[in-house]
């Protein structure tokens, strides 16, 4: 499936999409990520422990687990904001943090190559990120006209209908200090997808909103993915959000998947112990 501009194959009203096998014509039969054996150390702390998994062009894919388990850092690898240890990372086959060598060995990417990498992925942190001294409008088109190259009237015209479909068109001219957290939050997602990402990336992306603010911006995102075929990979503590958007959960703790599968499989028969501990702590 083609990444497209949002929206995509809009369908007001549809049920949650199902899993739909992948046509590997079109991605040469390559998950469109792959972590394969990677480790990730600070100092002598490994954070991740030889780590395996894929995920699917268009699946939607949740991370839970304890705090520390080195959920946050599988999405800041993937956003080339943290190297590898050991291992590789690869994008429709191609290694993320590695380039090619003449002789076909694998060597550490540069920043021109990571740079190029990035445009692929798009990310919305916990914390918002916005440029306080820029106006919301100029938040959204900032990367797409100086990262993408993009005209810069088109660039607005795509905010403003990003803006729209987050629900704040009358925004515009606001600064990110004008703006509540779930409207902060918002804008944060409408930047990441102006980028027309590969894959979005979404970090705890309510846990810094107060309690009031949380489920607006959850629905926001149950209808991107249920609407749109973009790839989502989300860390979330929200189990009923997890359930609802996924199509595939993966249980983590000291650094390694410990068990994954369908939502209904994880929330309410899990095979292993430790997921079982994990949900009766937090359901």
């Amino acid at each position: 499936m083609a990444t497209e501009p949002l929206p995509l194959r809009k369908n007001a009203g549809a049920a949650p999409k199902a899993a739909v096998p992948i046509d590997a014509s079109k991605d040469g039969g390559h998950p469109l990520v792959r972590f394969d054996k990677v480790v990730k150390r600070y100092g002598d702390h490994t954070v991740l422990d030889r780590l395996d998994f894929t995920v699917e062009r268009g699946e939607h894919v949740t991370l839970i687990g304890p705090s520390g388990s080195g959920k946050t850092t599988i999405l800041r690898l993937l956003m080339t904001l943290e190297r590898v240890s050991d291992g590789v990372i690869r994008i429709n086959g191609e290694p993320l943090t590695h380039m090619r060598a003449p002789d076909g060995s694998l060597k550490p990417a540069t920043e021109k190559h990571l740079r190029a990498a990035r445009r692929k992925i798009g990310m919305v942190f916990q914390q918002f990120n916005l440029f306080p001294n820029m106006k919301v409008l100029q938040n959204i088109t900032e990367a797409p006209v100086n990262v993408l190259g993009m005209d810069r009237d088109a660039a607005e015209a795509r905010a403003r209908e990003l803006l729209d479909l987050v629900g704040l068109s009358g925004k515009i001219d606001a600064h990110p200090s004008q703006l509540s957290g779930g409207q902060q939050q918002r804008v944060a997602i409408a930047r990441a997808l102006a980028m027309e990402p590969e894959i979005l990336l979404l970090d705890e992306v309510t846990s810094a909103l107060d309690p009031e603010l949380v489920a607006g911006v959850l629905d926001l995102l149950t209808d991107i993915a249920r609407n749109t075929d973009i790839t989502m990979l989300c860390v979330t503590h929200e189990m009923s959000f997890a359930r609802d958007v996924s199509e595939k959960v993966l249980m983590f703790d000291a650094g390694r998947v410990v068990e994954s599968g369908s939502p209904e499989k994880i929330f309410t028969d899990p095979s292993h112990e430790r997921t079982r501990e994990f949900l009766n702590a937090v359901l």
